[in-house]
This record gives C-alpha cells, structure tokens and sequence, in this order.
C-alpha cells in the first residue's frame, strides 16, 4: 500500500504476509503486458488484504457479495476479453489494500451490479443493508442517454450530489477508474486521450483533496504515459539508466540509521523510489538529476514528538537546505496529510530529501479518507444498519477517534468531508447547465491550497487561497451577499476585492436595503465558483444593474447661514469677535485654546488640533477661551461609506431624526466604491452630538464617522 515503492527489505509486520505493493503493479501495468489470467482463489486476496488492516473483520459479508456479484455478472465480458468480475474484483482488491473498511468494501464488489444485470437496489438493501445500498447507489454509472458534450460534466455532477454525504462513495469511484486506466490499452487511442484528460483534470485533483495518494501518483503516472507518451518514455528511459540510484539512496539511508541508532531514536527508514510524473517534473525545475534525485528517504517513527526529534538529528549531523524545509504536522494540509520534509547533505556532497511521519501519518498520507474508516459507525450496530436486513453481515469497524453521531436532523455528520467538499456540493446546486458546472469544477480544483479565516462574530470560513472579501461574502451569506457594502479585515477597513490570507479575521458589511445588488466588478475579485455563479445570476435576473448610487460625483451644498459672532465660545479678550476654527470645530465640552488672526478676531481650535500646533511653531501666542452658556453649537462631521443606492437620504434623514439642521453638505465622488460625505450642522445641544454619531454610524453602508480636521489655515 503504497504511492510509491517502500523497502522490499522491510520485514512485514502483519502476520508475515508480504505487502502487495500498488505503486509495483502500476509499474507493471505501464512497462508492458502481463499474463492476464483468472484470479486465483477468486476472493481470496481481498479477504487476506481486508484481514491485513483489519484482523477481526467478519469475511461472511464479502463472500456473499462476491457470489452475487460473480453468478450476476457471469457471462459478460470485459473489452480486454476479461470476465466481467475481474473489474469489481480489482477494484475491491485496490480498497482492500489501502484499508477500506468491510461496507466500503461489499458496496465496491456489487457497484456495477445494478446498472449492468438484473441485481436491483432494493435486492442490495434487503441482503445488505441500507448503508451498502446507499453506496451502490450512489457509485452506480447513469441510465445510457446520450449526453453528448455534456457527458462527463453531467455523470460527475450527479456523483458529487451522492458523494455529499459519503466520501466513500468517492474512494470507490476513484478505485474504479484507476483499475479502467490499468486497462484502458484496449480501447482506441481518441476515447483513451479523452478519459484520460478528464482523470487528469477532475479525478486526480479529487484524488489529492481526499489524501489518497497511492491512487493519486499511479493515476498521474497512467495519464502522463497517455498524453505525453514521448516525455514518458524518455522518463522511462532516465530511469531504466540509473538504475543504480537505490545504492545511492540506501548509503545516505544507512547513515541516517547509524545517526537515529545512537541517538536512541527508534525509527524506520526506508528509500522511496520517486514515480515517473516526480522524476519528470524534477528534471524540468533541476535540469540535471543525480542518484538521491531518484528517489526520497521516509522516516517512520512511532511519536509526533519523534518526529522533531528526528529532524533535530538530522539537521546536527548533516548540513540541511533550509529551504526546503516545511512542517506539514503542526500546519497539516487542507487534505489530512501530516509529515516534516526537509532536505539534507551527506558528507559526500550529495542531497537526500526526507520525510518524517508517524506511522498513523504515513497510513493517512498514502490512504487518506479511506484509512478513517467508516466516519459514521458509532456503534457496530448502527454502522451495521436495521438487523433484519443485515443479518449475518459483518459489523463495519469502528470509525476515526472523535467519529460523531448522526445529526439530529437525519443528515450525516462527516469529521472526514473537507471544507472544499461542502463548498463544491453547495454550488454545484445552483450551476444552471453542466457546462458552467465543469468549468466551474476544474477551477476549484485546480485550487491546490486551502485557508481558514476567521469570522468577527465567531465561526471560521474555509475558502480556496487566493479567494477574496467577495468569495468570503457568499460564503457566509450566500444570496444575501448581494447587499454586502464593505469589509473590515484584522480590525481595518479593506474593499471587496481585497484577498484574504490564512488566519485572517474577517467582517462582512451588509446594506439594508434589498435593492442592493453586485457590480460587474465583483467578477474580477470573485475566485470561489460559488460567488461567480450567485453573481452572474444576480446580474442576469438584473440587466438594468443596481440602482445608481445617489451618492454623484459632484459637490452641492446647501444655503450657509451667517456666522455667529461668538460660536458659543467666549475670550479673555475685550472687543474681539470670536469663530470656531473650521479645521476641527470644537463644540462643548471639548477642551480648547485661541489665536489671534487678521482681522480682530480669535479663532478657536480644540487642543489636539493639528493647528494648534503649527500656529505655536509659528511663535502665535494663544488667547484664552472658555465656552459660554449656550448650550448649541455647530460641528462638521465626516462620513465614511459604501456607495448604495438612498444612501444620502438615510444620512439626512438620520440627521433630523437626532435634531441637527444641515447647515452644509458636500460629497466627494466615489473611489474603490467608497464615498466621503461632509456635513456642517447646527446642533441646538452640544450634548447631543455622541447620540449623533451614533446613529449616523448606524445607517448601513456607513462605517465610519469622524470630526472633521482638515489643515489648518495660518489666518
């Protein structure tokens, strides 16, 4: 069970029976025929690999389903001239090797059973139960209608609606495909390029999102042979060339046992071969590839904590390449895979790379969600589904530690299904034809990262890297995200096209008025498919657009009233006329200070006033001030927002409603959808204006308001 070739030398540690090892009958599949006789004792290898990862499993269930599947497929044949059987059998024998609990496995063995012979679902539930029914079902190849183009968008579209609720059904589907492109030499050269783009571009992307490597790596090595036969064999051919590359890799192997030995480390270290599609892309970036570049050092350990101590050994007695080192196990990856790599140089001059896991890692790695088990069972009994219809049937397995119980609601609670699963099976409802569908889907996937953000009011966001304040938008709010204004990102104002990076705290603005809706613009920012799809059905239903923003790109302003004499404020000064500074319009209580200007007048400025300090630089001497007994005022406010639609009118309408009479008003054109509104207002109550800017603040769009400061003249 392996991507790649572990030790041959490694002694078997379940019951002395050796390893079959995929990545080995990859190799044989793809460097020539093999004699393709009847599998001997039939069942038997599925039972013995089943009996390798799970020693207690109850056979009795596997070989009913074998008898039903071999007396309902007999007489068919396979286009290689194959009977029938040999391809659930395989299939079976692939799950079987990679851990696949016994459910998993009785549903692979019956999944062509319903579309190919009399086999009904209803027949599988009364034998088996309704949890393998439900697999059968949901792996089941389409009644044949002709889809045309649309065939394989339209058959993975329907396969991920029955993966949303079982990722086994997806492990048996990727298990069928690869045995179909073990196979695929009989079929003619157009329909081999054709499935094995479409492998290429969806299944080994899905492969790598659930962490099945062993299958993701013979999949890749299976299509580069078919697209790119000549790059292949030239592959192929360096390989065959340095077959002395091992030697290399177990000297430095040995070396790092010696090291890990006196360290009193127990570990096992073995030398991982490097799969073509590894070779060719390391030839491409290096140009030029050595015996270590063959091939990677694995280390296994039994401990998380081992694990650093293995890399603090490695990196005191060897040279490490810094760069290449990344921790996997306290930042795993977004598909479960947990390990340390890093790379060292033997005294020799020549550079291993290194993988440091555990062995629960190292089975998570090459297995992925296959190795959690039945992420459903919390009981034998209720993985084992109604007793009358699975009687005699095995229990499946416990499932992964922390396996939760169904949902009250009758969904299924899955610990195993990623946050790209659920986000993939949320818009994909709403893809109006398969070919939005596909494209959509091979852009998702081709997101090989994914990040955590965190949102203001609690929760977390799981979003693709590279996705936007937009993408974070619809995934919180789905349509209601057509009214979203603005965003705070880590406490600061950002715009919607701003992207997100891991461990950022985010907070979506939303408008509350409905008839907001999305610009053309969000398109550009939009990365996860489901904010494209919910943008262009917004735009579609609304071809005339949102309602242009009263917020124009001119200034008005409304009649000044004359100016007071006094401004509410009083000098120690006799015969002088005093205003309030227009850089910061102090009102009561703010504690404030005076200048004499041309004139004969005093302004008044409050003290943190940036004028302040420049009319001190200028060696003005300030005028004591104090404020009167009269109790109104006048300040200039600034209003920071999102352009929408009756944005202007909600402002001055919450502005009467507080009691305050615009004595002025401007608004500056819009920039990155962001409008800045400057009011002058007559307050007949200085205590009145905290209450103001609150319910400013208040008006949706709005996320700011200030005191107005602006440069302060020299008078």
């Amino acid at each position: 069970m392996s991507a790649e070739a572990t030790n041959p030398d490694a002694p078997s540690r379940r019951r002395g029976r050796p390893r079959i090892d995929l990545r080995r009958l990859g190799r044989a599949a793809l460097l020539g025929p093999t004699t393709r006789d009847r599998l001997p004792d039939a069942i038997g290898h599925v039972a013995e690999a089943h009996r390798a990862h799970h020693p207690d499993a109850d056979l009795a269930v596997l070989h009913r389903a074998y008898v039903l599947a071999e007396t309902s497929h007999r007489g068919q044949f396979r286009k290689s001239g194959e009977p029938y059987i040999t391809h659930p059998l395989a299939v079976t024998l692939i799950l079987a090797e990679l851990g696949a609990e016994t459910t998993t496995l009785t549903a692979s063995l019956l999944h062509d059973t319903v579309e190919d012979t009399e086999v009904t679902l209803d027949q599988v539930r009364d034998q088996f139960g309704e949890e393998v029914c439900y697999l059968v079902d949901g792996v089941t190849k389409l009644e044949k209608v002709d889809y045309g183009a649309a065939a394989e968008p339209e058959t993975f579209r329907k396969m991920l609606v029955a993966t949303g609720n079982d990722v086994r059904v997806m492990s048996i589907k990727l298990a069928d495909r690869l045995h179909n492109m073990r196979t695929l030499g009989v079929m003619r050269p157009e329909k081999q390029a054709r499935i094995a783009k479409v492998t290429r571009d969806v299944l080994i992307p899905l492969a790598e999102r659930l962490g099945v490597q062993a299958l993701k790596t013979e999949l890749e090595d299976l299509v580069f042979a078919i697209l790119h036969p000549e790059e292949y064999e030239k592959t192929r051919a360096l390989i065959a060339g340095n077959s002395g590359a091992g030697e290399a890799l177990a000297a430095v192997a040995e070396q790092v046992s010696t090291v890990l030995r006196e360290a009193g480390i127990s570990a096992e270290v073995l030398v991982r071969p490097r799969h073509f599609v590894s070779v060719h892309r390391s030839l491409l970036k290096r140009g030029e590839l050595r015996g270590t570049d063959f091939g990677r050092l694995l280390v296994l350990v039994a401990e998380d904590a081992d694990c650093y101590a293995v890399l603090g050994e490695l990196h005191t007695c060897f040279t490490p390449l810094i760069s290449e080192f990344k921790d996997f196990i306290a930042a795993p990856k977004f598909n479960l895979y947990q390990s340390l790599h890093t790379a060292v140089a033997a005294p020799d001059g020549s550079v291993a790379e290194v993988l440091i896991r555990t062995h629960q890692m190292h089975k998570v790695a090459e297995a992925g969600v296959i190795a959690l088990g039945n992420p459903y069972a919390h009981t034998p009994a209720e993985a084992a589904g109604p007793a009358p219809a699975l009687a005699g049937s095995a229990p499946a397995e416990a499932g992964p530690a922390g396996a939760t119980e169904p949902a009250d609601d009758g969904e299924r609670a899955d610990p195993t299904r990623p946050g790209w699963l659920s986000r993939l099976l949320d818009w994909q409802q709403n893809a109006p034809d398969p070919d939005t569908f596909w494209t959509s889907l091979r852009a998702d996937l081709a997101q090989d990262r994914e990040i955590t953000v965190f949102l203001a009011d609690g929760g977390t966001l799981g979003l693709p890297a590279g996705a936007t304040c937009v993408d974070a938008a619809y995934a919180q709010h789905g349509a209601a995200a057509h009214a979203c204004v603005g965003a705070r990102v880590n406490g600061r104002l950002a715009t919607l096209s701003t992207v997100l990076g891991d461990g950022d705290t985010v907070q979506l603005l939303l408008a509350g008025d409905t008839a907001s809706g999305p610009s053309p613009e969000w398109l550009k920012h939009a990365r996860t498919p489901a904010a494209r799809i919910a943008i262009r059905g917004w735009l579609d239903a609304h071809p005339e657009g949102p309602g242009t923003p009263d917020a124009a790109p001119r200034p008005f302003a409304a009649v000044t009233a004359a100016p007071r004499s006094t401004a509410g404020a009083v000098a120690d000064l006799p015969g002088v006329t005093v205003r309030l500074a227009g850089c910061c319009t102090p009102v009561p209580p703010d504690p404030i200070t005076g200048f004499a200007v041309r004139g004969g007048m005093v302004t008044v400025h409050r003290e943190e006033c940036p004028g302040v300090t420049r009319m001190t630089t200028l060696g003005r001497a300030p005028v004591t001030v104090r404020w009167g007994d009269a109790p109104d005022c006048r300040v200039t406010l600034v209003a920071e927002s999102f352009g929408r639609p009756r944005l202007l009118a909600d402002l001055t309408e919450a502005i009467a409603t507080a009691g305050a009479a615009v004595v002025s008003a401007t608004v500056e054109p819009p920039l990155e959808q962001r409008v800045r509104h400057t009011y002058t207002l007559h307050l007949p109550d200085a205590a009145e204006l905290p209450a103001l800017m609150r319910a400013m603040r208040e008006v949706p769009g709005v996320y700011d308001v200030s005191r107005a400061q602006y440069p302060a003249a020299t008078g």
